[in-house]
């Protein structure tokens, strides 16, 4: 299984975010410590403050932050909430084949991608980010 590169960028906004819980970050700065294009990532914030993941504030003084406790910030909606999961044809809207009927693959892709999440759905930002390690590291 392969997460967009949206998702990517989304984790990685988030951790930012959380590991400088002490003030608002902007898109310059993370844009920059990831080397992302701003473009990409604007579009990814844009969906996290939807989500309620990060709040924007406006302004002179704006910024983002996190929207809630990373200790709430799940990582398998997280993905649920940014990916389309159409594993294999028989699983998107556009299903065109002519097998799907009788082929238990579907079935199988599905049992596979409901264990994936559910892995995940164990796991919250607060897990990633609790490495002394790497916060020093993004802290620079």
């Amino acid at each position: 299984m392969q997460l967009t590169q949206q998702t990517d960028y989304a984790f990685k906004t988030l951790i930012y975010a959380a590991v400088h819980s002490e003030r608002l970050v902007n898109i310059s700065e993370i844009s920059h410590y990831y080397n992302i294009s701003r473009s990409h990532l604007t579009k990814v914030i844009a969906k996290l403050t939807k989500y309620q993941y990060l709040i924007s504030i406006r302004g002179n003084q704006g910024g983002l932050k996190l929207g809630t406790d990373p200790f709430k910030i799940n990582l398998g909606q997280l993905i649920r909430d940014f990916e389309q999961f159409s594993i294999i044809e028989c699983h998107s809207e556009n299903n065109q084949c002519n097998i799907s009927e009788q082929c238990r693959i579907n079935h199988i892709m599905a049992d596979a991608l409901k264990s994936f999440l559910q892995v995940l759905d164990g796991y919250y930002l607060s897990d990633v980010i609790t490495n002394p390690n790497l916060i020093s590291m993004i802290k620079g």
